[in-house]
């Protein structure tokens, strides 16, 4: 089998590589040097060029303040490419793999977001990720659409690494704690993509659209005591944390305050159940890349 992974140094793309270097014949990872995500042309030279048996997209634009700014942009890379990529995967009969966000939801909902509900994004990155979904769907070839949240890994930029180094900096930090998710390690993500393309290869596979984050919930305050404390157990000195009201963080976008996912539509179909956000927290400080 022969993948090609549209980025390279991403979060989920790091992990993936790792997850699938013993799965497939050929992996093949195209980053923006050789594939200008903006150039749609670009993009179908590429992967007509490659002809792969599956196609994953881990490339998207993250930066959630900065696309209120930049939305033609952020369109371009989130919407606009992403459905040229579900093009291209159906003329060669190769299913497509693609990461979205909780952010799709407005927040309003009391429960957890089933695959079933309604999405309301509230800003131009929620948007955009929400119109790569709908171009996806459009093409009707045979893709997973996995929603996640609150991404993390040790490279990159995430949370994770800004609360290390914050931490540690300061004497004080505030933190919001009234918008509610599920912290997600990058890895935790590779691996269960991993299965599911093992799951396919076997002849077993339910596509569409999946709900994919780490068991239970916390807040970014919740969230930020959890680093702390594995700072602390390393003998380290951190900030005293405050937690504080998103009213009194203002953002240029607007963030949902609750980005539950429910997931039980996961277990059912593909048998994957995803560990918690606190033991896969511990896992990834525990294993650097």
């Amino acid at each position: 089998m022969k993948i090609v992974l549209c980025g390279k140094s991403g979060q989920i793309s790091r992990e993936l590589q790792l997850s699938l270097s013993k799965l497939c014949k050929q992996l093949i990872c195209l980053d923006r040097s050789e594939m200008d995500f903006t150039q749609l042309e670009s993009i179908r030279y590429q992967l007509s060029k490659h002809t792969p048996d599956l196609i994953i997209n881990t490339v998207a634009h993250t930066a959630v303040d900065r696309a209120e700014s930049e939305q033609d942009l952020v369109l371009a890379i989130n919407a606009e490419a992403v459905g040229v990529i579900a093009e291209e995967a159906n003329k060669l009969g190769a299913p497509l793999i693609h990461y979205s966000t909780d952010y799709v939801f407005d927040g309003e909902k009391t429960t957890p977001y089933t695959e079933e509900d309604e999405p309301n994004p509230l800003g131009v990155y929620a948007r955009s990720k929400l119109a790569g979904e709908l171009a996806i769907q459009a093409v009707t070839g045979e893709h997973l659409i996995l929603r996640t949240s609150w991404v993390y890994s040790q490279q990159g930029h995430n949370f994770l690494l800004t609360m290390q180094r914050l931490l540690q900096e300061r004497e004080e930090l505030k933190v919001v704690d009234d918008q509610i998710g599920a912290p997600t390690w990058a890895g935790s993500i590779a691996q269960a993509t991993a299965q599911m393309i093992q799951q396919w290869q076997a002849g077993s596979a339910k596509w569409g659209t999946y709900h994919l984050t780490a068991a239970g919930e916390t807040s970014w305050f919740g969230f930020a005591s959890a680093i702390s404390e594995q700072l602390r157990l390393q003998g380290k000195e951190c900030a005293h944390l405050l937690p504080i009201a998103s009213s009194e963080y203002p953002t240029p976008a607007k963030r949902p305050l609750n980005s539950r996912l429910d997931c039980s539509k996961l277990q059912a179909d593909w048998h994957i159940s995803m560990p918690d956000w606190k033991s896969a927290l511990a896992e990834c400080l525990s294993n650097p890349r």
